[in-house]
């Protein structure tokens, strides 16, 4: 019974204090992976997508207050053209530089990276609130509710897009 409470002890000193140890010291050393090139921790994309699909399937809207219209879909690749494609792209163009240096990539959403198939809500939850590591900001200081919507609804709908929405993001017109 004496060697029980022995190792048990022991069990309760490594885990509280010398597994956190090594931690600290691993990142205090410089051993943690903080480049953008380097390789990411063990369990880092697991940990944060995890976390992310929980939050987003408890906070994103259902239901969109703004309409796919030809309008709001125009105005979305407006605002999409200014803010979002220096990351994410548009379809006659090659990566930037700016999203060929970023870790994680930034999906390519007009070359071949769709987010067509999530909910607008969703996409809406990502574009207000950014990803944290990501390099995606958060665009809610920034644009107001109907513009966070209206470039939703442009990437939830990138298949079916108007003549002018689509010439704003390079997609060649139907012939």
């Amino acid at each position: 019974m004496k060697r029980f409470w022995l190792v048990f002890i022991l069990g309760i000193v490594v885990g509280f204090f010398i597994f956190p140890l090594i931690g600290v010291c691993y990142i205090r050393f410089g051993y943690a992976p903080v480049a953008t090139a380097a390789p990411p921790f063990p369990f880092e994309q697991w940990l944060a997508t995890s976390a992310l699909k929980a939050r987003i399937s408890r906070e994103a809207p259902a239901k969109s207050p703004v309409a796919p219209t030809d309008e709001n879909l125009v105005a979305g690749a407006k605002i999409y053209q200014e803010d979002c494609a220096v990351c994410h792209g548009v379809h006659d163009r090659s990566k930037t530089a700016i999203a060929k240096g970023m870790y994680p990539q930034p999906p390519q959403f007009f070359r071949g990276d769709d987010v067509a198939d999530d909910p607008v809500g969703v996409t809406y939850w990502k574009i207000a609130n950014g990803i944290r590591l990501t390099g995606m900001p958060a665009f809610r200081g920034s644009l107001s509710d109907t513009q966070l919507w209206q470039v939703a609804q442009l990437l939830a709908n990138t298949d079916g897009l108007p003549p002018d929405a689509a010439k704003l993001v390079g997609i060649p017109a139907a012939k």
